[in-house]
């Protein structure tokens, strides 16, 4: 299930930068745009292949396991459960417009190169094992407020799902095989939210039914970084409809054919790669779902993250949890507290930029920075930080990033005097935000939002 913000919908970046900015908004120079003002085409993230991963084995079948045999909640599954044979899939209901075929029929190419998975699209008047439905967002929400799309075992209607909602066979521990799902999604999002819910849900339907806040690499974590299927998240895939493996089979003895499977499919693996991490403690999961949850008061949520932090502090964890505690406390602590934002930002970075594996992490972060860089009179450091993170969120396919990248970048070299290359920027951004962002609307509320942090002084600033 994808969570809906504002509980864990970290790629949608909005930066809130204005009560931590050394220089007086009155300052500003005022670059409002039209309510009328034109957008570019929209520009589209090419669905290519992921880079293979670079885990060890036994860190896959870890993961696998933990994935496969235990729901989010923490109730272990009796038995593995998958599609047997070839899987259909079909779309019902409105989608959301021209990108929707598009990525679809992407994903289900790269899942059939990549993970080896026989699936295949077919008419919505067909019967199919995986049906994917369109709805608008506020129907959805009504029955299910936390998501912002999810898959249901054993049905394939919205109907069938509203009615019977606790019969037998709709619950995940009830399976011992896999014959269908239903995935709902809303059609009044961006493109880039329903590409993101079509390879989460999708992946979900067929394979693992858990998010672990450790992986640094998948989309299977509630963290939200990842919004494309990774190259550990196609081998953890691929790894399921192994024909060693089958529904039905007991968590020992998957245990016991893994790594003849994983040897043989994931040769690489057999040396050097990333080790097993730590579990995490139930303890920092409920914090860190209380910080960004939608329920409690501001200083409620900023206390949850405080104490994320000092947990992961003593579990001894230099990793991606205490970066990502760190980066939700600097959220909260935006127009509450300056210098605490200011500096869980600058130690959630440190720690994201350690690793290869969390890059993408660190140019989230990178939007925060650049943000302050812009607003402090500093436009040539807010280019650089752009810069330096903008290939990374291209190449996660990340366009709302992208996009908010660039429009930092373009008001900052307008606040340098090279209107002329802002210009060019700044359309680029558009061409990006017009697939991240649901409506006109909402970028011109997020350029407007990023050209006011920019003060007048800038004009001659230097970094």
């Amino acid at each position: 299930m994808k969570l809906t913000a504002p509980k864990l919908a970290l790629s949608v970046l909005t930066v809130l930068v204005f009560a931590c900015s050394p220089v007086a908004t009155t300052n500003t120079v005022s670059r409002n745009v039209s309510a009328s003002f034109s957008l570019p085409p929209m520009k589209t993230p090419p669905g290519r292949a992921a880079a293979p991963t670079n885990r060890s084995n036994a860190s896959i079948a870890a993961e696998f396991i933990t994935l496969a045999f235990q729901l989010e909640s923490g109730r272990q599954l009796p038995v593995l459960t998958r599609f047997e044979g070839p899987i259909t899939l079909r779309v019902t209901g409105a989608s959301s417009g021209p990108t929707t075929n598009r990525d679809l029929d992407h994903l289900i190419t790269r899942l059939r190169q990549e993970a080896r998975i026989p699936i295949t699209r077919v008419s919505a008047d067909q019967s199919a094992s995986i049906t994917v439905h369109f709805l608008s967002r506020a129907k959805l929400r009504r029955s299910v407020p936390q998501a912002a799309c999810f898959v249901a075992p054993g049905v394939e209607s919205w109907a069938e799902f509203s009615t019977r909602r606790n019969a037998k066979g709709r619950n995940w521990a009830d399976l011992t095989t896999r014959t269908k799902m239903a995935i709902f999604l809303p059609n009044d999002v961006s493109p880039q939210e329903v590409r993101d819910c079509l390879h989460e849900e999708i992946a979900q339907a067929l394979g693992p039914v858990n998010d672990l806040y450790h992986l640094t690499d998948s989309i299977f974590n509630d963290d939200n970084f990842h919004t494309v299927l990774t190259g550990f998240d196609m081998l953890i895939l691929r790894a399921y409809y192994d024909d060693n493996l089958h529904s039905g089979m007991t968590r020992d003895a998957v245990v016991a054919r893994l790594p003849a499977i994983l040897r043989r499919i994931n040769p690489k693996g057999r040396s050097t790669g990333v080790g097993v991490r730590a579990t995490t403690s139930p303890n920092w999961t409920r914090e860190i779902e209380t910080a960004l949850g939608a329920r409690g008061a501001g200083t409620a949520q900023l206390a949850a993250a405080k104490r994320a932090v000092a947990i992961a502090r003593s579990q001894g964890w230099n990793d991606n949890r205490l970066g990502f505690s760190l980066y939700a406390l600097g959220r909260l602590a935006l127009g509450q507290k300056s210098s605490l934002a200011l500096n869980s930002f600058a130690e959630a970075d440190a720690i994201f930029r350690a690793n290869p594996s969390t890059r993408l992490h660190a140019a989230h972060v990178a939007v925060q920075s650049a943000a302050f860089a812009l607003s402090a009179g500093r436009p040539q450091a807010a280019i650089k930080i752009t810069d330096d993170n903008s290939a990374v969120a291209l190449r996660a396919e990340n366009a709302s990033l992208l996009s908010t990248l660039l429009m930092i970048k373009a008001a900052a070299l307008e606040a340098a005097g090279r209107s002329d290359q802002a210009k060019i920027v700044r359309l680029d951004s558009l061409g990006w935000a017009r697939y991240g962002q649901a409506t006109t609307g909402e970028i011109r509320d997020r350029l407007n939002e990023i050209s006011s942090l920019a003060p007048r002084q800038e004009r001659t600033s230097t970094p």
